[in-house]
This record gives C-alpha cells, sequence and structure tokens, in this order.
C-alpha cells in the first residue's frame, strides 16, 4: 500500500477503537507493521484523531498507546537479543513518539473542566504504570502530573446556564452505559498485567535482569534502581499498627520464653 492508503485505513481502524483487546491489539499490529515506511504520518494521524473523538474515544486511544508502546519495547529487545541488524536504526518505535508529545495527548484525553473527569483517574493510572515500569522517563511522567494537579478545580456549572451551551460536556444515557462495559474490561486487564513482571523484556546481554524496560546508568537517580517487585511489595504493605506490635511480642516470647518456661519446638 501507498502512504495515503496505509494513513486512510489507520485512521478508520482508530474510529472504530473500542476497549476490547482484539480491537486494541488489531490497531497496534497495524502501527507496528507500517511503522519503517509511515510511523511519522501514522502517528500525525493519532495525534489529529484523538481531539476529534468524545471522551470515551479518547481514553480508548490512550489504552492503545498503552499497549502499543508494550509491544514496541517487546520488538525492539527480540530485535536486539536476535542481533540481526543495527539494533539503533529502531529506536524506541513509537516510544519516543510518546515521550515527545506526551503532554499533548494528555491535554486531548482529558480536556479542562469538566468534561475531562470522566478519564482522569484512568489516565492517571496508565501515567504512573508507565512510570513504575520505566516505560517512560520518569522526569517526563512527573512533568505530566504536576501540570495536571496545577489545574484549577472545575466548578459545578449554574443551574440557569443554557442547556444547548451545556450538552455537549454531558455523555447520553448510552454513552454512560457504554463507558461502564468498557471500563469494565479495561480494568480486568489492569488487573491481568499487575502481577505480569517485564523482566524479560532487558536482553541479558545488555544489562543485569531488573524489572524496568529503561536501561540504568550512572546519571540516573537512585530512585530508578529500584526494582519493579520491591514497588509492589512496598505500596501493597500497610503501615505499622498495634497489630504488628502484638505478632511481634509472639514471635518474641516463642523464640526468646521467660524463665522456667521451655525452649522453643525446633520440630
Amino acid at each position: 500500500m501507498d502512504p495515503f492508503e496505509v494513513r486512510v485505513q489507520f485512521g478508520a481502524l482508530l474510529k472504530r477503537l473500542n476497549a476490547t483487546q482484539l480491537s486494541i491489539q488489531k490497531v497496534v499490529g497495524f502501527a507496528i507493521k507500517y511503522f519503517r515506511p509511515c510511523g511519522e504520518d501514522l502517528w500525525d494521524c493519532i495525534l489529529e484523531e484523538c481531539p476529534k473523538g468524545s471522551i470515551n474515544s479518547r481514553i480508548n486511544i490512550l489504552y492503545f498507546l498503552d499497549s502499543l508502546c508494550e509491544t514496541c519495547l517487546l520488538v525492539k529487545s527480540r530485535f536486539q537479543s536476535s542481533n540481526q541488524g543495527d539494533s539503533n536504526a529502531l529506536n524506541d518505535l513509537y516510544v519516543s513518539f510518546v515521550t515527545r508529545d506526551l503532554g499533548k495527548i494528555v491535554e486531548a484525553v482529558i480536556p479542562e473542566g469538566r468534561q475531562g473527569l470522566p478519564n482522569l483517574v484512568s489516565t492517571t493510572q496508565i501515567l504512573e504504570n508507565w512510570r513504575s515500569k520505566r516505560v517512560i522517563d520518569p522526569h517526563k511522567i512527573d512533568e505530566v502530573l504536576t501540570a495536571l494537579n496545577a489545574r484549577p478545580v472545575p466548578a459545578d456549572e449554574p443551574k440557569s446556564s443554557s442547556h444547548h451551551t451545556s450538552s455537549h460536556h454531558h455523555l447520553s444515557r448510552n454513552d454512560i452505559f457504554k463507558r461502564i462495559e468498557e471500563d469494565r474490561e479495561r480494568h480486568k486487564r489492569l488487573r491481568e498485567r499487575r502481577w505480569v513482571q517485564p523482566i524479560s523484556h532487558n536482553p541479558s546481554f545488555i544489562l543485569p535482569q531488573l524489572s524496568s524496560f529503561m536501561p540504568l546508568s550512572d546519571d540516573m537517580d537512585d530512585q530508578l534502581a529500584l526494582d519493579i517487585e520491591f514497588d509492589n511489595e512496598w505500596e501493597a504493605t500497610s503501615d505499622w499498627n498495634e497489630d504488628d506490635d502484638e505478632l511481634v511480642l509472639e514471635e518474641k516470647d516463642v523464640c526468646f520464653p521467660a524463665e522456667g518456661e521451655g525452649p522453643m519446638d525446633l520440630s
């Protein structure tokens, strides 16, 4: 196909995109397949299509980018591990585009005002996931999250406002039910991926097997050297409380019995 036909077909796929993995993987496969001849054009198509769609379609595009970034890093790591040609020719595929235009993407997915509130939580989850797995430079993620937090809190619309001026900010009943179903599908996918550690994405001949996408270097912060497993355990561990005090005392009594008591049973 010529570049124009590739762009037209890709735009049609984006317009039909939904929350199912079948739909997302179909668009991801198309984007990866035509990256070499039309990568820049396809990325421009994504940037143009994202602000045009509804709130639901915009968050679908962001989840598509999540799968696209993961697939790009998998393709790159396999290309490097097989030593097929110059690994620099691939760069980071679409990941470098996402990093470069991350601010524009978030602005489109979460427009200012109450209209963007439905996408706020899901977008923040994706950004945090990219940061924890080092898919994108954590400093870039911090910049975008800081800009989001600096936005003014949207005020409630006055009751006297015209229905015609505010109707485009509200979802229809069908859109609401569709969003509920799509959110259920996305959250199920997130729960499945939460326990999948991307250890295999770092070729062993390049780096130690750290659970991160981004390679570590001497000039990076110590925070980047934390393992994904440690991050997960740290986030899942509760604060110290009275139950912990009682558990420590029980363990102490078992290991160090008082005078006159028998020794600890090690059988």
